[in-house]
């Protein structure tokens, strides 16, 4: 893979199935200047997560009355629960965001080319110990068999990390992080 300046891209998005990393990279990157744009779902939170720092975790009324005023930039139904990203966040630059496949799904073509999409995809026998020893509201097979659909034939991608000891240095070392 070639150098890339990330400052030539707005967004960098990261995509993962469940316990891939993606919250480990995201706080790298905010070490390194990047803002967290800070998804909004209905799900509830897992045992250390707090509101507006992890997530919004707002109720599924909420999250409809916000689809009925058209203020999504993109959101998902995955298993049962309801995740998005607003308008007013997605506009922000030199931000971070996660998305599913399905969520990057509705990014514009236009917005895409302003992207920066790394996928996280870490073997499953080290995502299901991670899964198994955090307090999550989905069993683990649940979670699994959920992303094994949701990640089926995922390749809108730019960045593609298969080592589960990744870190930001590998990154570095592949993109010119100037901020």
């Amino acid at each position: 893979m070639s150098n890339l300046n990330l400052t030539s891209k707005k967004r960098i998005i990261l995509c993962g199935r469940a316990a891939s990393g993606k919250d480990y990279l995201r706080k790298k990157l905010q070490q390194e200047g990047y803002t967290y744009e800070i998804s909004y779902t209905t799900r509830p939170p897992r045992t250390g997560e707090v509101d507006g720092v992890d997530y919004h975790f707002i109720t599924e009324g909420k999250f409809k009355e916000m689809i009925a005023n058209d203020e999504w930039y993109e959101y998902v139904v995955f298993n049962n629960w309801y995740y998005g990203t607003s308008r007013v966040q997605f506009q922000n630059t030199n931000s971070i965001f996660i998305m599913t496949p399905k969520g990057l799904g509705h990014v514009k073509p236009e917005d895409r080319t302003d992207c920066l999409v790394i996928y996280l995809d870490i073997p499953e026998d080290i995502r299901r110990q991670r899964i198994s020893l955090r307090n999550d509201a989905d069993s683990v097979e649940r979670r699994i068999q959920a992303d094994k659909i949701d990640f089926d034939d995922f390749i809108d991608y730019d960045v593609h990390i298969t080592n589960p000891e990744f870190n930001i240095s590998d990154i570095k070392t592949t993109f010119t992080l100037d901020i």
